[in-house]
């Protein structure tokens, strides 16, 4: 099942899912006990929130050993995690906006799981029982000032620098998902899930023994090789299948 968040024109954001291109409003509580309505609405008709407002966003750096390899950095003995803050949230659609601060902004297209339900010291063996769904995501880093703090929170942690969406699926394995990153048309990144150095299950068990996770929290499971510039006019792109496609245009404030 595909679960979204979205408003309309006369009515303010509400959870809803999908039906082919059809939406259809949710009652009750997503992670909880909840209704599906009639998906009458043609999808086009809607505007798409982020389909989460998570109080945690958990990222994994170097997941990737290409990834690891292309930053000059050894892979992790285990999983190396840092956190967005929730206000970095934006929805497919919706402008990345380059801060002023930086002169090096980088695309970082992840798959992203979706927690169901609440969760502390998880075993890797029942890590997917507490899995609620998966999105797609962009860990938008400004890379200079993540090289020069030495930490990672302002590089990672500027509004508009964790596009998620366009919705969260219920029903999809992340053992051996292609992911690819294309910007203005041009492919940046292509790897498989496969190729992750921690799986999906391993990064629940790990970060579940540090911090207790909750309904809705993500974690973002950590970018391939291909990372790249983006410069105001780009359009990029994070596609992953059985997820679709997220898309959002790049700008730079106005100002002087």
């Amino acid at each position: 099942m595909r679960l979204i968040r979205y408003q309309t024109k006369t009515e303010g954001p509400r959870n809803g899912w999908l039906l082919d291109n059809r939406v259809g409003a949710l009652e009750g509580n997503p992670f909880g006990e909840f209704r599906r309505l009639e998906a009458n609405l043609p999808l086009e008709t809607v505007t798409l929130l982020a389909p989460l407002t998570p109080s945690k966003i958990i990222c994994v750096g170097r997941n990737y050993s290409a990834h690891a390899q292309e930053m000059e950095a050894k892979v992790p003995e285990s999983p190396l995690i840092f956190l967005k803050p929730p206000t970095a949230v934006i929805a497919h659609g919706e402008a990345i906006v380059l801060p002023p601060q930086s002169q090096q902004v980088e695309h970082e297209g992840e798959l992203v799981v979706v927690i169901g339900k609440r969760g502390r010291w998880i075993p890797a063996g029942e890590a997917l029982n507490y899995v609620y769904g998966y999105t797609l995501g962009n860990d938008v880093t400004a890379r200079d000032l993540q090289r020069r703090d030495g930490q990672w929170t302002r590089g990672k942690g500027f509004d508009t620098f964790c596009p998620l969406g366009p919705w969260v699926e219920t029903d999809l394995n992340p053992a051996d998902l292609i992911l690819t990153c294309h910007v203005n048309g041009e492919m940046r990144q292509m790897a498989s899930t496969h190729d992750m150095v921690f799986s999906v299950s391993q990064l629940i068990a790990f970060v579940s023994s540090v911090m207790t996770l909750e309904a809705g929290d993500i974690i973002m499971t950590g970018t391939p090789a291909g990372v790249g510039p983006l410069t105001a006019g780009d359009v990029v792109e994070v596609a992953i299948e059985g997820l679709g496609i997220l898309r959002n245009p790049v700008i730079r404030p106005p100002g002087p």
